[in-house]
């Protein structure tokens, strides 16, 4: 009787303990997704009414709204024109009015967005030509603070739109105080132009991003909750850049060496932690296929293709550390493009998955874009992005609405490795570009009718997207030999 009574006391404790791990297993569900923005190209034009321009570079950063907001100067049309004219700019970047019109379509469509991601150039192209057109008498000091000043403006924006979201982003070749493409390593501009990029960091982060930032404008950071144990590693890879050099002109490889060892060191140390990592740069790695082509590069007879980089370094490392990569995001191009990193010679190792995000400055004709992103928290992988695209390019009476779901349009789960991997494999069978698949990336990479430029050039164009070297490239062009 007594025996029978303890092994009832016991089954009833096991059933007891059960139902409490059961229902804290039911209390603590998997977290949800998460939403973010991933935006890049913003190409801000302070001087889009040059008379401004003095009250601008007089005014602290959190007085430019008053001044951009006001009304216009009577010759604005005229003065911006020869302003244009002036410095041979190609096309118009992103009005005062076009960035509100941006910023209003990002809080409507994406108003809980847990953090936004912006992958470089940040303010206009041809900036110091059109500075010293306008500020003629201005000390080489004065430019700088300008650059910076813009720089703050435009995170502020972002920041002051989306107060809960973290704000992360990376120079691009233009945002530079001494010219495009051009930067020092070590010096009091990238020290100066810290503070708004790594401000919001916390205490221990930002200690650290302090001295890596000042060196190349290179940065660590972690993920906000719900995330665990993910990183964002953000890169200034102007000094990778085959057309870089230092502000004297001169060509100088030695910061785009260092620059690597730091994001291979990150990389090793988070593989050891088992970490999981996003990276964020704004020239990617690999070819140039465009640049390739209309240069007339004759590969399959020696020459090699355009890149978009001086060195294979960076994509070599990117691609050495699959297992620990979850997603690399980078820009440049203005298009919405997919890419894939593998490495040469090693099938079984994991590649990563690269994407390339749409331009906000309608320069290129397009229409400016922006994505939003769901990403699974536990495992830092990004589901499914939509693409979000203007009317116009102008910001007025401007409607944004969805270009394309990723996961409806290809029909995969994930932006994953894997199925970057499988859909670029389809794309590269489809020589002729006529699946439904191809069709969609014809019409969908460039926000406005270019797809005939691109049919053209499918074939070539493809083998661009998962052969990142020359010599990988070269064979996928012109057949191994």
């Amino acid at each position: 009787m007594v025996r029978c009574l303890l092994s009832s006391i016991r089954l009833s404790v096991l059933f007891v303990a059960t139902l409490m791990i059961c229902g804290k297993m039911h209390a603590e569900p998997a977290p949800a997704a998460v939403t973010a923005l991933l935006v890049s190209d913003v190409h801000f034009e302070p001087f889009w009414d040059p008379a401004k321009v003095p009250q601008l570079a007089a005014a602290p950063e959190n007085g430019w709204n008053a001044i951009l907001a006001g009304s216009s100067s009577p010759d604005q049309a005229q003065r911006f024109a020869a302003l244009q004219q002036t410095c041979k700019a190609r096309g118009e970047d992103t009005s005062y009015t076009l960035l509100t019109s941006s910023l209003d379509a990002m809080r409507a469509q994406a108003a809980g967005a847990r953090f936004i991601t912006i992958s470089g150039d940040l303010i206009s192209h041809a900036f110091s030509c059109k500075w010293a057109a306008t500020m003629p008498n201005a000390k080489a000091s004065e430019y700088e603070a300008f650059v910076v000043k813009t720089l703050e403006y435009v995170l502020g924006a972002f920041r002051g739109e989306f107060p809960a979201a973290a704000v992360y982003a990376a120079l691009g070749n233009n945002d530079s105080g001494c010219g495009d493409y051009k930067m020092d390593a070590n010096s009091g501009f990238l020290t100066a132009v810290s503070k708004p990029f790594i401000e919001k960091l916390s205490p221990a982060e930002r200690k650290a991003a302090e001295a890596t930032f000042a060196a190349r404008g290179d940065f660590s950071v972690s993920l906000p909750a719900p995330f665990e144990h993910t990183r964002l590693l953000i890169l200034d890879n102007i000094f990778q850049s085959k057309k870089y050099q230092g502000c004297d002109g001169k060509d100088d490889t030695s910061a785009a060496k260092a620059q690597n060892a730091w994001l291979k060191s990150e990389l090793d140390n988070a593989r050891q932690r088992h970490e999981k990592i996003w990276v964020m740069g704004h020239i990617p790695p690999g070819v140039d296929p465009y640049s390739t082509i209309s240069k007339m590069r004759n590969v399959c007879g020696g020459k090699d293709p355009e890149m978009f980089l001086g060195s294979e370094d960076l994509a070599n490392t990117l691609a050495g550390h699959g297992d620990v990569i979850r997603l690399a995001i980078f820009a440049h191009t203005h298009m919405d493009e997919m890419r894939l990193l593998a490495p040469a010679g090693n099938s079984s190792a994991k590649p990563v998955a690269l994407k390339m995000v749409p331009s906000i400055s309608p320069v290129d004709g397009n229409n400016p874009a922006f994505t939003i992103a769901t990403i699974d928290p536990a495992t830092a992988t990004l589901r499914d992005y939509r693409v979000i695209a203007a009317s116009n390019k102008t910001g007025l009476d401007t409607k944004w609405g969805e270009e394309y779901d990723y996961a409806q349009t290809y029909h995969r789960q994930t932006y994953s490795a894997d199925d970057v991997k499988a859909l670029i494999g389809e794309f590269s069978a489809d020589g002729g570009a006529k699946s439904a698949e191809s069709q969609s990336y014809l019409r969908d990479y460039f926000v406005g009718d270019k797809s005939a430029e691109l049919t053209f050039i499918w074939p070539q164009y493809t083998c661009a997207l998962a052969n990142t070297s020359a010599d990988a490239y070269r064979a996928c062009r012109c057949g191994a030999k």
